[in-house]
């Protein structure tokens, strides 16, 4: 009889909150080895199964008495959790995971070595020069995130050339190197960058490809930085930062981030809206622990400003926030964030400044969704998957929907007739 598996009370709930969504499971021991990797259409309910007390074989019984700690990686499809569930279990060498030790068993890909590589399903390893990934438990699936693959990184699939662009050009699936459309040396750089991304060097890609977006958008070649655009928000989909159940969350990282003396608890985030000027208002919202505290959100209509200049708004905004009856009622934050870079965020401190307040303070940049802080010349750049930028855009996000929502409804009002004007016009 298979023996009853071992779960501390911690790991339950743990598997408890677990996503219902797709993606890779990587079981520990307490040593923090790697025990098991899996994939799963939805998270929640496969890895549940391992904690059920009847069902199991004798090999994952024997598995769960010695699981310690459970490590996710969410992705965009079950397709997708495929190919990071075998870079993993190459990784890491599950001890648990032995029918990925017969590669004959299971479909490779194949990066060809040839001018132009192709990307391709193999049966078996050759010694000729290609890279191979895998292998792959699912056929299907394979198949699935190999059409994935060559929606985001282009490759011709043709074995000859052929006479005009086929439709996978059309199709935008590949750049047509046989009518010259695209010379050897991009062509390979699209061939590494998959290759990079099969490799598990993600993170360090996305990087890459942000660098070069906005090179090609620097130099007015916007065809080439849409493209890179669309690679960025695609691979995003995939890629998805890991959850463990020690590890830290989105405030613990905003903390580690910026440097900050204590957790951002309370964050108090700024913006200001008006059209050149007129009807201009400003937005105060709070996030306590995460989450929106609107008892506390204040909206400001600019009074002391005539004209456009922002960075005078926010000065009021500010100051008419941390003085007078708000600052004898409200907290102060642990975090202020604005809306905007270095121009607002200077605005800020200002005028924290001149209220003797020393208060933490960050800008979000629209344009390239990076981090400004005082004092420090260049701007923090996080991946498009990390949750502290998930954060800090949804704090920013939210001041700006109450800043545009009051907007509006002072524009609507003095736009609104007058009962003694309605009167008049009868």
């Amino acid at each position: 009889m298979a023996r009853q598996p071992a779960a501390p009370a911690n790991l339950r709930e743990r598997v408890a909150k677990l996503p219902d969504h797709p993606g890779v499971y990587l079981f520990r021991g307490a040593q923090g080895e790697a025990l098991y990797v899996g994939k799963a259409q939805r998270l929640r309910k496969r890895v549940a199964s391992y904690f059920r007390h009847r069902g199991l074989g004798p090999r994952i019984a024997h598995l769960m008495t010695q699981v310690a700690d459970i490590e996710i990686r969410r992705t965009a499809s079950e397709a997708e959790a495929l190919l990071l569930e075998a870079q993993l279990i190459k990784e890491r060498r599950p001890r648990y995971n032995v029918s990925f030790r017969d590669d004959k068993a299971y479909p490779l890909l194949k990066v060809a070595r040839e001018p132009f590589p192709r990307l391709m399903v193999a049966r078996r390893r050759l010694p000729d020069g290609a890279a191979y990934f895998g292998p792959y438990t699912d056929v299907g699936l394979m198949r699935e995130a190999v059409r994935f693959l060559r929606r985001v990184f282009p490759m011709r699939t043709c074995a000859a050339f052929p006479k005009t662009p086929c439709l996978e050009y059309h199709l935008g699936q590949c750049l047509a190197p046989c009518a010259g459309y695209v010379d050897e040396r991009a062509y390979q750089r699209i061939v590494e960058d998959l290759l990079a991304f099969l490799r598990g060097e993600r993170d360090q890609l996305l990087r890459d490809l942000a660098r070069r977006m906005g090179q090609a958008a620097k130099h007015r070649r916007f065809e080439e930085a849409a493209r890179l655009r669309d690679q960025i928000q695609a691979l995003t989909s995939v890629i998805v930062a890991k959850e463990k159940s020690l590890a830290a969350g989105p405030l613990e990282q905003l903390q580690a981030a910026l440097k900050l003396p204590r957790l951002p608890r309370r964050i108090e985030a700024f913006d200001i809206s008006n059209i050149f000027g007129d009807w201009a208002v400003g937005s105060m919202v709070v996030f306590t622990d995460g989450k929106p505290h609107k008892a506390h959100y204040r909206r400001f209509q600019i009074e002391t400003v005539r004209g456009i200049d922002d960075y005078a708004m926010m000065r009021e905004v500010i100051r008419r926030r941390y003085s007078g009856s708000l600052a004898a009622t409200l907290p102060l934050p642990d975090l202020v964030l604005v809306d905007g870079g270095k121009g607002q965020l200077s605005a800020a401190g200002e005028a924290l400044a001149a209220l003797r307040l020393t208060l933490p303070a960050m800008g979000l940049a629209k344009r390239f969704e990076r981090i400004v802080l005082p004092e420090v010349a260049e701007p923090i750049a996080l991946l498009p998957t990390s949750p502290v930028l998930h954060l800090v855009q949804h704090i920013r996000d939210e001041a700006h929907r109450f800043a545009i929502a009051y907007h509006r409804l002072k524009r609507r009002a003095s736009l609104r007739p007058s009962p003694r004007r309605r009167r008049a016009a009868r």
